[in-house]
C-alpha cells in the first residue's frame, strides 16, 4: 500500500504548498524536492506493493517508505492544527493571538526540521529505489509478467487445482455446463464460469474439458492460463502452438518473431473450418478479451469458448458479444468455499484425530495458519489474487473492509461516506464525491470481492458483506502492511503508531489517557461504557473518522467538539439526546450521522457547518400497529449548507417552511 500512501501524501504536499507555502518560504525548496521524489518512484510503487510478499529486500524498502509518508503527515497536520486554533475576542483574544504567534514560529521552525529531516530520509530511500529498479523492470515487463512472484502462477495448478473427489457438489453443474457445450447453435459461443475466488472454477472446468463426450465432440481443444497480467504476444504464441501441434500442421518459419497482429491472423486461420474448444482460464480484464476473440474465427461449427472470471463485467460483455451462457458459481450453502474447505481439511488431516482440542486450537488460530502453512498460504494468494491488479485507490477501498466484524453486514450508503471521510475518493469532473465512490463500490462488486447481502426493493444494493474466508485473508493483509489494526484479542497493545483502529472487544489492560496522536480513524462496535469513555479521554486530536455504533452513549463527548480535522462523526443507535453549540468548530465535518438516537433538535449555528454533504438525524417511534419515522426541528439558516448532498429528516411547519424550499431549491 506504499502506492496509496505516497499519492495521497503527494496530494497532501501540493495542497500545503498552495496554502501554507507563505510561513515557509525557508523550506519552499525542500517541500518541492520532497514532493518531486516521491513522484519520480511513484511509477514503480504499484509494482512495489506486488513484490512484498515475494522479495525482502523489497518489502522493507515499501515498510520505510510508508512510515515515511506517516511521518511526513504527521508533521503537516500538527502545524496546521496549531494555525488553526481559535484565539477568542477581546484583551483574551489578543494575549491568546501573541502567545500562539510564539507558538507558531517554534512550530514554524521544528517543522521545517522536521521537513529537511524527512527530505533527507526520502533521498536515502531514493537511492534504494535505484538499486531496485532493476527488479521492478523485470517484474514488470519479464515473461508472463503479473507484477508479481511468478514462480506462484507456475505452482498455481498443483497447489491449488483441486481433485474433483474432494469438492462437492460438482457433478450436476458438470452436466449443465457439458449440455451446453455440445447442444445448441452452430455460431460460435461464449460460456461465461463467474464467482469469487476459491470457488472452485477452474476444477469445475477442467472436468468439463476432460470429459469424454466433450473431447469427443470438438475437433480441437486448447486450454490458455490467464494468470493476472500476461504478455499478450506470448499468450498467442501459446494458443498457436497448442492448436498447430493438434492438427499436426508445422509452425512456419519465423512465427516466433510475428506480432501480435499477423498471430491472429495465423490462428483465425488454423481454426476456420475446426469446430474448437478454447478455454481461457483466470481472466481478468475486458481489454485481454478483446484480444484473444478477434484471433478466433465466427465459423457456423459449432465451436464454443469458456471463460473463467471473477469479472461480472468480463463475464457479461463477453456473452452479449457471442450471444452465450453466464453460469455464476455460488458458495456452498453452508457459506464454505470449497477450496477453503478441502485447503483446512488438508491441514487437520495432519493433526491427531482423537485430540480434538488440537483441532480447536488450530481453528481459532486460523490467521497464524494461514500465514505458516503452505497449502493455505496458496488458497490466501488465490483469495487474493486481484489485489495486485487494482488500482491503488481501490486496494484502500478494499482493505477498509477489514475494519467491520467478521460476517457483519455493511449499509452501502455508509461505506460510501467513509470512503469520502478517509481519503480514498478521487475527484472526477462532472461527478460528486458519492457518485465516484458508488464506481468504486460496483467495480468491487464485480470483481466478485463483496457479496451482495440484501437489495432495495427497486434493486439497488442496501446492504453488502465480504466472505468469512476472505475476511480473514484481508484481514492479515490489512495489518501486514500497516493500513489497519483490529482489536479483538485481549492482549491487543499495539496502539502507539497506529492510523485506523477497530476495536471489536472490550480490552480491559488499556491505559487511561493512553496517546493515540497519529490515529486517523476509530470505529467501536460493541464497547462497553467503561472502556469506551477511557478510549475518548485519549489524545486524539488528528482524528478524521469516529464511527460509533450502538454503544452505551448517553451523552455528547465534550472533547470531541475539540477534534477539528473530523471529517466523518457517527453516534448512530446510542442514546446521545444533545448536540452542543461547540460542534461548529468542526469545520472540516462532512458526515454528521445521529440516525437512531434521541435528538431532536440542532444547534442554531449548524450553518456553519459549511463542508457538511451528510446530516442523518432521526429515529423510529413505536406505536401499535405502526411505526414511523421522526426527525429534527428545521432551522431558519439551515439553508445555507451549501455542500450538502443528504439530509433526513426536517419536521416542517410554517415558521421553517422557507428554509426548507432553500434546502429543495439546492442542486
Amino acid at each position: 500500500m506504499a502506492e496509496a500512501a505516497v499519492n495521497f501524501l503527494i496530494g497532501k504536499l501540493t495542497n500545503f504548498l498552495d496554502n501554507e507555502g507563505q510561513f515557509f518560504r525557508d523550506a519552499e525548496d525542500e517541500v518541492r524536492s520532497a514532493r518531486g521524489q516521491l513522484e519520480g518512484i511513484s511509477a514503480s510503487l504499484r509494482v512495489a506493493d506486488s513484490m512484498e510478499e515475494s522479495d525482502e529486500e523489497v518489502r522493507e524498502w515499501v515498510k520505510q517508505l510508508r512510515e515515511i509518508a506517516n511521518v511526513t503527515e504527521d508533521a503537516l497536520d500538527e502545524f496546521k492544527l496549531l494555525s488553526a486554533h481559535d484565539h477568542g475576542v477581546g484583551f483574551a483574544g489578543l494575549f491568546c493571538r501573541i502567545s500562539c504567534c510564539v507558538k507558531n514560529m517554534k512550530a514554524r521552525y521544528r517543522t521545517i526540521s522536521q521537513i529537511r529531516n524527512i527530505n533527507s530520509r526520502i533521498k536515502s530511500l531514493c537511492d534504494g529505489h535505484q538499486r531496485l529498479r532493476h527488479k521492478f523492470s523485470k517484474a514488470e515487463h519479464g515473461p508472463g509478467s503479473n507484477y508479481s512472484d511468478n514462480t506462484w502462477h507456475e505452482h498455481r495448478g498443483k497447489d491449488c487445482f483441486s481433485d474433483k473427489n474432494e469438492l462437492v457438489g460438482i457433478e450436476e453443474q458438470k452436466k449443465q455446463l457439458v449440455a451446453w457445450l455440445v447442444e445448441g447453435t452452430s455460431r460460435p459461443q461464449v460460456i461465461s464460469v463467474v464467482g469469487m475466488g476459491g470457488l472452485g472454477k477452474t476444477t469445475l472446468v477442467n472436468e468439463v474439458y476432460q470429459d469424454p463426450e466433450v473431447k469427443k465432440h470438438f475437433m480441437v481443444c486448447t486450454w490458455i492460463n490467464f494468470s493476472g497480467s500476461p504478455n499478450i504476444g506470448e499468450l498467442l504464441q501459446d494458443i498457436h502452438q497448442q492448436i498447430g501441434g493438434v492438427i499436426r500442421q508445422p509452425i512456419p518459419c519465423g512465427a516466433d518473431a510475428m506480432n501480435i497482429y499477423w498471430l491472429k491472423m495465423l490462428i483465425k486461420d488454423l481454426l476456420q473450418e475446426a469446430r474448437y474448444l478454447v478455454v481461457l482460464d483466470d481472466t481478468w480484464r475486458i481489454d485481454e478479451w478483446d484480444v484473444v476473440k478477434h484471433a478466433l474465427p465466427s465459423n457456423m461449427c459449432g465451436s464454443r469458448i469458456i471463460i473463467t472470471t471473477r469479472n461480472y463485467d468480463l463475464a457479461h460483455t463477453s456473452c452479449r458479444e457471442f450471444e452465450g451462457k453466464v453460469y455464476k458459481m455460488e458458495p456452498l450453502p453452508c457459506e464454505g468455499l470449497p477450496l477453503a474447505i478441502v485447503a483446512i481439511g488438508r491441514v487437520l488431516a495432519t493433526k491427531d484425530k482423537h485430540i480434538i482440542d488440537e483441532w480447536e486450537l488450530d481453528l481459532h488460530s486460523l490467521d497464524t495458519e494461514i500465514d505458516c502453512d503452505d497449502k493455505l498460504k496458496n488458497l490466501k494468494r488465490v483469495l487474493l489474487l486481484g489485489f495486485n491488479d487494482m488500482p491503488y485507490y481501490l486496494k484502500s477501498c478494499f482493505l477498509h473492509l477489514s475494519l467491520f466484524p467478521k460476517g457483519r453486514c455493511i449499509k452501502c450508503k455508509r461505506l460510501i461516506r467513509l470512503w469520502i471521510a478517509e481519503g480514498f475518493v478521487e475527484k472526477k469532473e462532472g461527478k460528486t464525491l458519492e457518485e465516484v465512490a458508488e464506481d468504486y463500490f460496483m467495480e468491487l462488486l464485480n470483481r466478485n470481492l463483496i457479496e451482495v447481502a440484501a437489495r432495495r426493493t427497486y434493486g439497488a444494493v442496501n446492504y453488502c458483506r465480504i466472505h468469512d474466508f476472505l475476511w480473514d485473508t484481508v484481514t492479515s493483509k490489512s495489518t501486514n502492511q500497516g493500513f489497519a489494526e483490529i482489536a479483538k484479542e485481549e492482549k491487543f497493545e499495539q496502539l502507539d503508531k497506529v492510523r485506523r483502529l477497530s476495536l471489536q472487544k472490550t480490552l480491559r489492560a488499556l491505559q487511561q489517557n493512553r496517546s493515540l496522536s497519529q490515529l486517523r480513524s476509530l470505529y467501536m462496535f460493541g464497547m462497553e461504557r467503561s472502556f469506551m469513555n477511557k478510549v475518548l479521554a485519549s489524545d486524539m486530536k488528528m482524528l478524521n473518522v469516529l464511527d460509533i455504533l450502538a454503544a452505551p452513549l448517553k451523552r455528547f463527548p465534550a472533547q470531541v467538539a475539540d477534534w477539528c480535522y473530523l471529517r466523518y462523526l457517527s453516534f448512530r443507535g446510542t442514546e446521545v439526546s444533545t448536540v452542543p453549540t461547540s460542534i461548529v468548530k468542526l469545520k472540516n465535518l462532512e458526515t454528521l450521522d445521529l440516525k437512531h438516537t434521541n435528538v431532536t433538535e440542532l444547534p442554531v449555528d449548524i450553518w456553519k457547518l459549511q463542508r457538511l454533504r451528510h446530516l442523518l438525524v432521526y429515529r423510529y417511534k413505536l406505536m401499535p400497529y405502526l411505526s414511523f419515522k421522526v426527525g429534527f426541528k428545521a432551522l431558519q439558516g439551515i439553508g445555507a449548507l451549501q455542500s450538502l448532498q443528504k439530509l433526513c429528516y426536517i419536521e416542517a411547519d410554517d415558521a421553517n417552511s422557507c428554509s426548507v424550499i432553500m434546502l429543495v431549491r439546492m442542486e
